[in-house]
């Protein structure tokens, strides 16, 4: 074990869970607000084709899954065992925290692309700024960590 990786208590463990869940919400929810605001605005229906309008409820039903994602830890403990933390627990959450990411991830990708075909109208350019958006994101939030994951771990944990 490397200086300062001790493992957490199970309590720690899952309080440092549902603090990270808490900081992502706020977030994930703007956004929805904004989607949701965008289909009453004037000109939604004038400046998006059909195919982009559908590609919007795709976002919005990502960004959904990402908050129900990113609470359901928070609901299943309190329902579960609230006087408790089991192993079992932090495994669930930290699955259901990982697969919010990923709806946000390509939620926000979706959006991002369109934008980019509202601002940039006849053009290339939104695809691949989209995939690069996209692959910038999945760089930050998992590659990055997971190289740093592989990198921290004794070294008999990496044969095995």
């Amino acid at each position: 074990m490397q200086a300062g990786r001790e493992n957490l208590s199970l309590q720690d463990s899952a309080n440092l869970l549902l603090e990270e869940c808490r900081t992502i919400l706020p977030g994930i929810q703007a956004l929805f607000g904004f989607q949701l605001i965008a289909i009453f605005s004037d000109g939604f229906d004038e400046k998006l084709d059909f195919a982009d309008q559908i590609l919007h409820l795709a976002a919005i039903v990502l960004v959904a899954v990402a908050i129900v994602l990113i609470m359901t830890p928070a609901a299943y403990h309190r329902q579960t065992g609230p006087m408790k933390v089991e192993a079992g627990f932090i495994e669930l959450a930290s699955r259901a925290a990982l697969w919010a990411m990923i709806a946000l991830m390509l939620g926000l990708t979706l959006e991002f692309y369109i934008v980019a075909t509202v601002i940039l109208p006849h053009m290339l350019w939104p695809a691949p700024m989209a995939a690069l958006f996209l692959g910038f994101i999945f760089l930050c939030w998992f590659i990055v960590p997971r190289q740093r994951a592989h990198k921290d771990s004794p070294a008999e944990s990496r044969r095995n």
